[in-house]
């Protein structure tokens, strides 16, 4: 782990990691509050590093320290539920030696009950005498090499104070004013701080900029067009949002999201046939969660289900609503939306 200033989660994540781990490796990038107190409290492997605006570096640094067949990282506002940890204790114990990558599910968003809302496979584990080293000074990555295993496990990001919010637009501007040439997944992931920051003019250039690349990974090009979308909104250019929508149609078969913004655009101009066509197809894109790609559990269930009660009911047909609104319940039956639709039902 790398950690800095964590002193109000870093007992909340070692409380679960200690439950697992053979060996607890933490490197202080400069804190200034209790982090450091905390930590030895756990493993007496606490080294320092100096920043330098590099995530990367920082990450290889405590690799390099590891001595255990497999390495494990973590963010210090990370948890580890139950289910999972002893997921993990399997893992261990029957983990075929040959795999090079570990790959387990990152939850970075939850519903209003506390379930994973938004997901994306991460490469959690690696096999440390394989020399698997981290790339990028941000938003850094491990390279995707020799035998890769998807797991079940999911690891839960639940922070609980906001970071620096301009710490990561800042590290890219630095590295573009030093002249480095951003290459597409840095671009990508700069044109999204742009985009975070309500730079949306400079966004919708960065955006253009990246999906230019031919290089470019098509799960992040499909990203940008829905984002690009986003900035258009914001900028009040409504047609040019969904030509940005669809344009991400050519690199691939529609994704539920993707689907769920077009339906959204025609929903909101009282356009409902239309919305209906876009949503019945949300309704039946597979989730592909092993693509690497950002997904919205709820784009392929829940949204297209509990907006169709909504555009039915729009068009005079309750039969369907009724129908559409009972099978969202299915995909989450404590949905605040669909009791207050059954009430709204049952009054007329």
């Amino acid at each position: 782990m790398i950690v800095k200033n964590e002193e109000d989660v870093l007992a909340r994540c070692l409380d679960c990691v200690k439950k697992f781990a053979d060996e607890i490796i933490i490197v202080d990038t400069g804190s200034a509050d209790k982090t450091k107190q905390v930590a030895k409290k756990y493993t007496d492997k606490l080294y320092d590093f100096s920043w330098c605006d590099d995530f990367s570096k920082a990450r290889n640094f405590s690799f390099s320290k590891a001595s255990m067949e497999y390495c494990m990282w973590l963010d210090a506002d990370d948890v580890v539920e139950n289910e999972d940890i002893e997921k993990i204790q399997k893992l261990k114990k029957e983990l075929d030696k040959k795999v090079s990558i570990v790959m387990m599910k990152y939850h970075t968003a939850f519903d209003e009950d506390g379930n994973p809302s938004f997901s994306y496979y991460r490469e959690r584990m690696v096999k440390r005498e394989e020399l698997h080293l981290w790339e990028g000074e941000i938003h850094e990555v491990i390279p995707l090499t020799g035998r890769l295993l998807y797991t079940d496990i999911g690891i839960c990001h639940r922070k609980v104070h906001v970071s620096d919010a301009n710490r990561n637009l800042r590290i890219f501007e630095a590295m573009l004013d030093k002249g480095k040439k951003l290459n597409p997944r840095e671009q990508f992931y700069y044109a999204r701080e742009l985009y975070y920051h309500k730079r949306y003019k400079d966004a919708v250039k960065a955006f253009k900029k990246f999906l230019k690349e031919d290089s470019g990974w098509i799960e992040n090009k499909i990203d940008a067009c829905e984002m690009l979308g986003y900035c258009y909104y914001a900028l009040h250019k409504e047609e040019k949002a969904l030509e940005s929508f669809l344009c991400s149609l050519q690199y691939e078969v529609p994704h539920a999201e993707l689907c769920c913004d077009i339906a959204k655009h025609f929903m909101d101009r009282a356009k409902y046939k239309e919305a209906i066509f876009w949503y019945e197809c949300a309704m039946k894109v597979p989730m592909n969660e092993t693509s690497g790609a950002f997904i919205r559990e709820d784009c392929y269930g829940y949204i297209p289900a509990i907006q169709l009660c909504v555009c039915w009911w729009r068009l005079g047909d309750k039969d369907r609503a009724v129908q559409y609104n009972e099978l969202a319940g299915v995909y989450k039956p404590k949905s605040r939306e669909v009791e207050q639709n059954r009430r709204f039902f049952e009054m007329k």
